[in-house]
């Protein structure tokens, strides 16, 4: 790696991707992809060491059952099929709970100093947030088949065709890489991996809770039900269902979409701020 190329990652007052046109960055042994990889496996490594492949399996049940079995039979006197309803939002709980692991992560790296570390290194300053996203996916695929597998035992099944359904796994992970980018970007920011859990936790479960992912929209209060039709976790919920039952429909895909897109514009420019001024954040 050349001198210029290495003070402008000391540095990090750049944040470029490496030059396309240059092959051999992103052959196998490339510098970006060589400390990409071996940042992955490290985190790889970390994660399992930790047990977080575990829960992140464990999670969608636990979110299953703690509101499937309580609720099933209020919802059946309503005509509801509630494994049907229910699991988009378990799905997106999932994928939120995964968000908060990738928040501790970062946070726990810039604690012990990592972060620190790599930025007097030659280290490309996208490559810590990849190998962190690229953990956060291989969660959130654990938690999605998991969630799923849960969801055909209580009853859940996928009545659209093929493209319905990959749709549905389409969207789950491109909600999770979002939100994945947003929680990462606050643990770089943030002064404690205490304090970043406690700031995610609770918007999670207040949207997921006041939301038409649990129960219908006429399950609220009136001056409730607003923000209940109106809020992103109800939108994406909904988009989901109809993924699931085969007949999706502009009316619900396109507020979520446009959610999505919101949430990743602000959410790309504050980790391109973190990561541009990391030194701020040492």
């Amino acid at each position: 790696m050349s001198i210029r190329s290495t003070a402008t990652a000391v540095s990090g007052d750049r944040l470029t991707w490496p030059d396309r046109a240059d092959a051999a960055v992103w052959e196998p042994g490339g510098a970006f992809v060589r400390q990409w990889r071996t940042m992955t496996a490290r985190a790889l490594r970390s994660a399992w060491s930790q047990s977080e492949f575990v829960i992140a399996i464990a999670m969608p049940l636990v979110f299953a059952l703690g509101f499937y079995l309580p609720l099933r039979l209020i919802m059946a006197e309503r005509g509801i099929d509630y494994a049907q309803f229910l699991m988009p939002i378990i799905v997106l709980q999932a994928v939120a709970f995964t968000a908060v692991a990738a928040a501790q992560r970062a946070a726990l790296d810039r604690m012990r100093g990592m972060t620190r570390r790599l930025a007097a290194m030659p280290v490309h300053p996208l490559v810590p947030l990849l190998s962190r996203m690229s953990v956060t996916i291989v969660r959130v695929l654990l938690s999605i088949c998991a969630a799923l597998a849960f969801g055909a035992l209580l009853g859940f099944s996928f009545n659209g065709g093929v493209i319905d359904t990959a749709g549905f796994i389409v969207f789950a992970i491109a909600v999770s890489l979002v939100l994945g980018i947003g929680a990462d970007t606050l643990g770089v920011m943030a002064r404690s991996a205490e304090a970043t859990s406690q700031l995610l936790v609770l918007p999670q479960l207040v949207l997921g809770l006041l939301s038409t992912g649990f129960v219908p929209e006429s399950g609220f209060p009136d001056w409730a039900q607003p923000f209940a039709r109106n809020q992103p976790i109800s939108h994406f919920s909904t988009l989901m269902r109809e993924l699931a039952d085969g007949h999706p429909g502009w009316n619900s895909a396109l507020p979520s979409l446009l959610w999505l897109a919101g949430l990743a514009v602000v959410f790309i420019a504050a980790a391109h701020h973190a990561q541009t001024h990391r030194r701020a954040y040492l």
